[in-house]
């Protein structure tokens, strides 16, 4: 399967990582002038599993190049803001004109329409919008941040590589291509589908930390033990709790597990008993059960945890650390074959293999313009 992937930031390139991950042949369209917010390349780890070619859209044959590209491609990956691809010259039009079985994608924070859809916007604004970020955190303080794993790549790349693999199904039985309009409203949304469920029932309260499984409930909780260290409690069936409460030396008297009048009390004693021993004591009490205690690890912790080793969830690749690909296949796993790609460094090579030979070719000159106060930089919106 071959990609394009228009160069941007954030979810676009990480859905094609996952796609390069998988085995896609995935080449990166990068500008000249790269972005401000790029990182190292050596260790923009979501440019790993691609190759790298330089195209500047605003000369006069740069659209021409990428639509060469796009005549040999299944899917593009596009991250700019509503109408910037159109202007450029790479839009679903012009795209789909030269191929028609391409399934093009659209990674945006609001959507392609909409009141808010031309305005710029990260992660934190679209959970916030979307009402999931004021689920998490404490009663009694502001939402807790969740990085940006939740909008843009739980709620943005995952849902847009579903739609590309989904659409390539139909076009590869109809001959027809299609326009995935992926934003990460919408995949945050969707996410949270069980809450509204619970809401709609009454067993869900629209606040945070009062529901069982947002801290509200001491069951399902963090705690610290006496020198600091965390530890995940997820004690919820009756069984694992009273395993928990067995370990912990709750004792008889304890308030009983779903008591929600008792919740500070149980809460508290709980936390009196964590913090009576120091993490190392506390992992080897529930080292093997089932009471679902877990140490809260660092990233640089969590690579060296044994069970994370032993299945070689975080290799060490080209001298850096990171994440396997995933999920995992018993007849065709994912694989690191190529570290991250350098802007530019694969031309030569994608020109021969997808049969691009102008891409080889030095560009056109870029006219010289007057500049321009506000520099049309085409940008995702997130």
């Amino acid at each position: 399967m071959r990609v394009v992937e228009l160069a941007g930031i954030g979810p676009g390139p990480f859905a094609g990582m996952l796609l390069g991950d998988l085995g896609a042949d995935v080449v990166r369209v990068d500008r000249p002038s790269g972005s401000p917010l790029a990182q190292e390349p050596v260790h923009d780890l979501a440019n790993r599993n691609k190759r790298s070619v330089l195209v500047d859209l605003k000369a006069p044959d740069g659209p021409e190049r990428v639509l060469a590209l796009v005549e040999r491609a299944d899917l593009l990956i596009e991250g700019y803001r509503p109408g910037v691809a159109e202007r450029l010259g790479v839009g679903p039009g012009a795209c789909l004109a030269r191929n028609p079985a391409l399934v093009y994608g659209r990674m945006t924070g609001w959507g392609q329409s909409g009141p808010l859809a031309a305005t710029a916007g990260h992660d934190i604004g679209y959970t916030a919008l979307t009402g999931v970020l004021g689920m998490i955190g404490p009663a009694d303080g502001p939402p807790s941040i969740p990085v940006n794993l939740l909008g843009d790549y739980a709620g943005g790349s995952l849902y847009l590589v579903v739609g590309l693999l989904a659409a390539l199904h139909h076009a590869r039985a109809t001959g027809a291509g299609q326009v995935v309009d992926a934003a990460i409203v919408d995949g945050t949304a969707h996410l949270a589908t069980m809450f509204w469920g619970l809401l709609a029932q009454g067993s869900w309260q629209d606040q945070r930390g009062v529901n069982l499984l947002d801290g509200g409930a001491p069951c399902y909780a963090v705690y610290p033990a006496r020198d600091g260290g965390q530890f995940a409690v997820g004690a919820l069936e009756p069984q694992f709790y009273a395993e928990f409460a067995r370990l912990l030396e709750l004792g008889p008297d304890a308030p009983a597990q779903y008591d929600a009048e008792r919740w500070p009390e149980l809460r508290a004693l709980i936390a009196t008993r964590f913090a009576a021993r120091t993490t190392a004591e506390w992992r080897a009490v529930f080292a093997g059960t089932d009471a679902c205690v877990t140490e809260v690890l660092t990233l640089r912790q969590a690579a060296a945890d044994p069970h994370l080793t032993a299945r070689g969830t975080y290799p060490t690749w080209h001298g850096v650390t990171q994440p396997a690909p995933a999920p995992r296949f018993s007849a065709t796993p994912g694989a690191l074959r190529r570290p991250p790609a350098r802007p530019g460094a694969d031309t030569a090579e994608v020109a021969r293999d997808w049969g691009v030979p102008r891409l080889a070719v030095p560009q056109l000159a870029v006219p010289q313009l007057a500049p321009r106060h506000q520099p049309d930089h085409p940008e995702r919106s997130s």
